[in-house]
């Protein structure tokens, strides 16, 4: 299996470090970057290219890892299908409205099972102990939803320095950090959102609340930028918002309540599904699940901190659970992996509506958007399934 890389930034760096360490057998055969970054980490006598083109055309791998800046991903995507190349791509697939038709073009030519995607979320052991729950009925028809995630000021400056301030650049907050929440909600209620409304802004990454200490300032560049990166979270140029609250109504007639801080010290990203039968609720952050039939009984009390499947590391330890699914998926030990780029297309596509609601100051409605892309025909031709595929 022989694998070429573009964007080597400390994301694509650490899976495929996960990656080489479960698939020993692949061969990193070319990288590129305008910058050095962490292409060191991976292979150090990995050989570098001047273009994604000809680092393709040369080295002909079997797959493609889209590491790259939100706003290269559609471009380098389209270089692997045109090329007969499979591709995995880091999420948000795309960044626009018009962009996310113009890949539809390309995976209806193509086929949708030639690109896997990054949401990494689908893979966790919360999302895996829930899927059983959503199949095993217990929850019965899904009614409502709250849910939350809310980062750290580290985090939060993070993204107020790196290239992700910007909207051009990123597509937005809602878009390059929840488009993992929506799309899991859109699996939960096995439906997309109809009309969506949202509210927020900027308050808390403003020059008036800038550090006044070199401790707290320190804190403030924790995590580090290499591409296009601002010196200073308080007075970048930046143009994402800092907090959201969104409110989604469902094609199955559910609802989602949701809110987004990048400032919050005691960071968690917690979920609360309520069914006519049960509810589940959960914390990735500290690592626990719950579902609780109506009659008090506890059906499942997961607690991931604790035995052989411990939550620590990136993204409560799913990194390595997806690089492990995707292995088996290209071995060919399983059929369909737990999500695919359908999905992390209607994610996106609600994630941009709800800022463009935001903006707009008015209510959302998606029913053209998704007849649009069902024009397209891409769920005929591959449709991730909503339980847990057989290992």
């Amino acid at each position: 299996m022989k694998v070429a890389v573009a964007g080597v930034g400390l994301r694509p760096a650490h899976v495929l470090s996960i990656l080489r360490r479960e698939m020993p057998e692949i061969e990193m055969t070319g990288w590129f970057d305008p910058q050095e970054s962490y292409a060191a980490q991976i292979d150090p006598a990995m050989p570098r290219f001047d273009s994604v083109e000809e680092m393709l055309d040369r080295t002909r791998p079997d797959l493609f890892f889209v590491g790259s800046p939100n706003m290269f991903h559609l471009a380098q995507i389209r270089a692997g299908l045109e090329r007969g190349i499979r591709v995995f791509s880091e999420k948000p697939v795309v960044t626009s409205l018009e962009e996310t038709f113009e890949l539809a073009g390309l995976l209806a030519r193509h086929g949708t099972d030639r690109v896997m995607i990054g949401l990494v979320l689908r893979h966790s052991h919360h999302m895996r102990d829930l899927r059983a729950a959503l199949s095993a009925g217990v929850l019965g028809r899904i009614v409502s939803l709250e849910a939350n995630e809310h980062i750290g000021p580290y985090h939060g400056a993070f993204f107020m320095r790196d290239w992700r301030r910007m909207v051009a650049w990123s597509g937005g907050f809602m878009l390059e950090k929840c488009c993992h929440d929506i799309d899991l909600y859109n699996m939960v209620t096995a439906s997309r959102p109809a009309r969506v409304a949202s509210f927020g802004g900027r308050k808390s990454f403003v020059p008036q609340n800038a550090p006044t200490s070199n401790a707290e300032n320190e804190i403030m560049h924790v995590k580090g930028s290499i591409w296009n990166a601002a010196p200073d979270a308080f007075h970048s140029d930046g143009d994402i918002i800092d907090y959201q609250t969104a409110i989604l109504q469902y094609e199955s007639g559910a609802s989602l309540a949701f809110h987004t801080n990048l400032n919050v010290p005691d960071e968690h990203r917690r979920f609360c599904i309520m069914g006519t039968h049960g509810m589940a609720e959960g914390d990735f952050v500290r690592g626990r699940l719950k579902v609780t039939l109506r009659d008090g009984t506890v059906w499942a009390d997961h607690d991931y901190t604790l035995g052989d499947h411990p939550t620590t590391g990136n993204h409560y330890g799913a990194d390595d659970l997806m690089v492990q699914d995707i292995v088996a998926y290209l071995r060919g030990e399983i059929a369909t992996l737990p999500v695919g780029v359908v999905d992390a297309m209607e994610a996106g596509i609600a994630a941009m509506a709800l800022d463009q609601a935001r903006i707009e100051g008015r209510m959302i409605d998606l029913a053209e958007t998704w007849a649009r892309l069902d024009s397209y025909n891409l769920r005929g031709l591959s449709a991730a399934p909503a339980a847990e595929p057989a290992r």
